[in-house]
């Protein structure tokens, strides 16, 4: 024991210890400019959206971005167009807003069922060689440029979705959907997965202690125990969708149309902006109501991920608990 004593404070030791402080310090600094930094660039994006995106209040009004009122043969109507080219300008957020959940919401309920189905095979029913085999090959999948898929969307799969269903538009909300949930789900089932994982052994020893099979054990235990997780996963997964560009862009037939059929073409807020963005003209009504386009986006996604951050932190709680 004395011998211990001595070893720790010989001058050997005490260098040892300082080494060790002075890098576990640069480590932290490090991540602490890192964290401020990114903290810092969305600070300023957001400032500048915002900027930029209420400039638009003060040359179009509000209720416009809703509906334009026109007169016909004397009598008063409501337009629910986005046309902002026309030489009475059209800017209602109403169908941008309708075509990203057209195509969102159909892609999340695509991406929940395979996704949650691969994360609880990969978490629960796989052997070790089979998910080291299969996890590269779905994260694969998150990392293809978003840019390929559209293409790929819009010459092989169009053709072949016109084949079988001979829908009204060839491109439109539903194969955008489809395109979508490709990015989707990597992201819901490795969620998923870190959920189920995330779920002590110790439930899973008591269930089947009680003589439950693993499906008994996965379908009454496990999944309402993470269904935080679960839920948290989808809603990220929903935001991701909302904030795609280049797959809608591509893959919707991109028209401003106000319809809620599947089926027909669609446009979203974020094709909007990248399609017209480059070719408008600078301060002018359209310019703004496209950064306006793009605050509400923003906050949208930042509201859908603070939701998702919550029920995570609700979910550690209540396992730490």
């Amino acid at each position: 024991m004395e011998r211990v004593n001595d070893l720790n404070k010989s001058p050997y030791a005490k260098s040892k210890s300082k080494k060790t402080l002075l890098k576990e310090r640069i480590i932290k600094y490090f991540f602490t400019i890192n964290s401020l930094v990114v903290i810092i660039i969305f600070t300023l994006i957001f400032v500048f959206l915002l900027q930029e995106g209420l400039k638009a209040l003060d040359v179009i009004a509000i209720k416009d971005f809703v509906y334009k009122t026109v007169f016909e043969n004397g009598e008063e109507g409501k337009l629910y167009q986005w046309y902002p080219t026309s030489e009475q300008p059209r800017f209602s957020l109403i169908p941008l807003i309708l075509g990203s959940l057209l195509i969102s919401i159909p892609a999340t309920l695509i991406s929940t069922v395979f996704g949650i189905s691969v994360g609880i095979y990969l978490s629960e029913i796989a052997s070790i060689k089979t998910r080291e085999f299969l996890k590269p090959i779905i994260e694969i999948f998150a990392g293809i440029p978003t840019v390929v898929l559209g293409f790929f969307m819009l010459v092989v799969v169009a053709s072949i979705f016109q084949d079988i269903f001979n829908p009204v538009n060839r491109l439109n909300a539903f194969l955008a959907s489809i395109g979508l949930s490709f990015i989707i789900i990597p992201i819901i089932s490795s969620l998923t997965e870190d959920a189920f994982n995330a779920v002590p052994k110790e439930i899973r020893m008591a269930s089947y202690a009680l003589g439950a099979s693993k499906f008994q054990t996965v379908f009454r235990v496990l999944i309402p125990t993470a269904m935080s997780g679960l839920s948290a996963s989808i809603i990220l997964g929903f935001g991701r969708a909302i904030g795609e560009t280049m797959i809608v862009l591509m893959a919707s037939g991109n028209a401003a149309e106000l319809s809620f059929e599947l089926f027909r073409s669609a446009r979203t807020m974020t094709a909007t902006i990248a399609a017209e963005l480059g070719e408008v003209s600078q301060d002018s009504a359209h310019y703004f109501a496209l950064f306006f386009i793009g605050l509400v986006l923003f906050v949208i996604t930042f509201i859908l991920n603070m939701v998702a951050e919550l029920i995570l932190n609700r979910m550690r709680n209540k396992i730490n608990y």
